[in-house]
């Protein structure tokens, strides 16, 4: 029997997995909506350990975010390469649409966006033919008109890589597998045995969601459902099954001959709830008849999953903490949309991050000063070591457990009616709440030293302090991580956490200085 490893394969908020080889090296990407840098990289020799090399959108040339909801920005790319070069190409679905980057090296730098005129729609991938020509594909309306909200085309359109045009006539393939289908998206084409396949998501992305296949003999004739579509799904195991909606997936071969598929799932927890967002996974698929069975005998996503015979290729593993020593964040580290780069150093005082106060908040569509990673996990415990001074009314620093700017937890030092305090505010539907405070006992210090930690339990939350970092001090506990899923939340993304300031809508010169983050998860 083969060995087996973890599923998911890249855990938390990496949603809309693509992936593509070259010989031996693979190369995968996924979503990141409001977040910057966009789209992460990942290479792995194995299909099972990954390691992020870089973002592909990394300059506010590439991408504009500015006033993106959470659940905006960047949707769903696709990464293919040919010929010596890389290419990416995804939807800004609030600023500017469809657009491809390119790179001769994954890592990096990636081009300026070459935005696609005619592309309507979302979901944009790239196939290239056995003559070299290359196809754009993509989810648009119907062009004969859409019956209701999601009544949807798979399109494809021949596009010149020399003007990054598209030429040519348009072609809907398909309209997906079940009648009345909502929201046939996610398209990926591949050439195989002479065929040309279509593999696409269907039924949005909640409980309902699905992988579906089609084939046809050209590019440029109706495509054919598989009789036994969807070929993956979780919808009928009911709301129990402890991961649901799985869909949009990307499939590669390996470079012995086996087939694997990169799918999107999410983990459920405490009843009901996706805080962790949409997840990357990983699962087999053989031919059969001409069409794939994704894992033969099973036919669900596990959370193992069946080792490729490839070498086995570990990489380091993710630290701990981070000390802020270096010259940049690590590539795991994200801001909300477009950062204001002078409101952040590593340099000013080495060893940390030094974060300006900044009158955006987090609570706007805007770029507060605000750094975080993923959750990964459904326990685990946040830590933040912070050397902060509110001087002014309102000003507070210190970390944020967050699903989007109307949903959060912030754990912050500030000042209310000359008094110092330590505060925990919920966001509830964009409405804040103090839901407890203590007064800041620790006054002699001129610049406040404070240790912030948060743990989770799965659902249930405990907020503690600390003025030495050996003695904690229970500020609440019992509190309710439930609002931080979509399932209440809305929208696409999973959690992040990190450290947070702001002067809440006034100017001002002050500061806070935080030595190091630390993330692990619990068992």
């Amino acid at each position: 029997m083969k060995e087996r490893a973890k599923n998911p394969i890249l855990p938390g908020f990496y949603p809309d997995p693509s992936i593509c080889r070259v010989e031996d090296d693979y190369y995968l990407v996924t979503s990141t909506f409001a977040y910057f840098p966009g789209v992460p990289i990942f290479h792995s020799k194995d299909l099972i350990h990954w390691k992020q090399i870089g973002n592909i959108l990394d300059r506010e040339e590439q991408i504009n975010l500015t006033k993106a909801e959470h659940s905006g920005g960047i949707f769903a790319p696709t990464i293919r390469y040919h010929k010596g070069t890389f290419y990416m190409i995804t939807t800004n679905v609030s600023h500017g649409g469809n657009f491809i980057v390119t790179a001769t090296d994954p890592a990096g730098p990636w081009s300026n966006p070459y935005f696609i005129k005619g592309a309507e729609g979302i979901d944009p991938s790239l196939f290239f033919d056995d003559d070299g020509k290359c196809y754009y594909t993509g989810t648009r309306e119907r062009r004969e008109g859409a019956k209701y909200f999601g009544d949807n085309e798979i399109w494809l359109q021949e596009l010149d890589l020399t003007t990054m045009s598209l030429v040519g006539e348009s072609y809907a393939l398909w309209h997906g597998a079940l009648r009345d289908v909502v929201w046939p998206e996610g398209p990926h084409l591949y050439k195989k045995d002479g065929k040309y396949y279509l593999l696409i998501a269907e039924a949005g992305t909640g409980h309902e969601h699905a992988v579906t296949i089609a084939a046809s003999d050209s590019l440029t004739e109706p495509f054919q459902g598989c009789k036994y579509n969807p070929i993956l799904t979780h919808r009928h195991l009911g709301q129990n099954y402890p991961i649901v909606n799985v869909g949009h997936g990307d499939m590669v071969e390996t470079q012995l001959g086996e087939w694997y598929m990169v799918v999107l799932a999410s983990r459920i927890y405490g009843g009901y709830y996706r805080n962790l967002g949409r997840e990357t996974f990983l699962v087999p698929l053989i031919w059969e008849q001409g069409w794939p069975v994704i894992n033969p005998g099973i036919g669900l996503l596990e959370d193992t999953v069946q080792i490729p015979d490839l070498t086995p290729a570990p990489v380091d593993e993710i630290p701990v903490r981070e000390d802020f020593d270096g010259e940049h964040l690590p590539y795991r580290f994200v801001y909300l949309r477009n950062p204001n780069w002078e409101n952040y150093s590593l340099s000013k005082r080495k060893g940390y991050l030094r974060m300006k106060l900044v009158p955006e908040k987090i609570t706007d569509l805007v770029s507060p000063s605000y750094v975080g990673i993923r959750q990964t996990g459904m326990s685990f415990v946040f830590e933040a070591k912070m050397e902060f001074q509110a001087k002014l009314r309102d000003e507070e620093a210190g970390v944020v457990l967050l699903q989007s700017n109307r949903f959060h937890y912030r754990f912050v030092s500030t000042i209310k009616d000359g008094i110092k305090v330590l505060q925990l505010i919920r966001c509830l539907k964009g409405e804040e709440d103090v839901l407890t405070q203590v007064h800041n006992e620790d006054l002699s210090r001129k610049q406040e030293l404070l240790w912030l930690r948060i743990k989770a339990d799965k659902q249930e939350l405990c907020f503690t302090y600390s003025y030495d970092g050996k003695n904690y001090h229970i500020l609440k506990e019992g509190v309710d991580a439930r609002l931080l899923s979509t399932d209440v939340a809305g929208g696409f993304v999973g959690n992040t956490m990190g450290v947070y300031c702001s002067s809440n809508g006034v100017q001002s010169e002050n500061y806070a200085d935080f030595d190091w983050v630390e993330y692990r998860n619990l068992p």
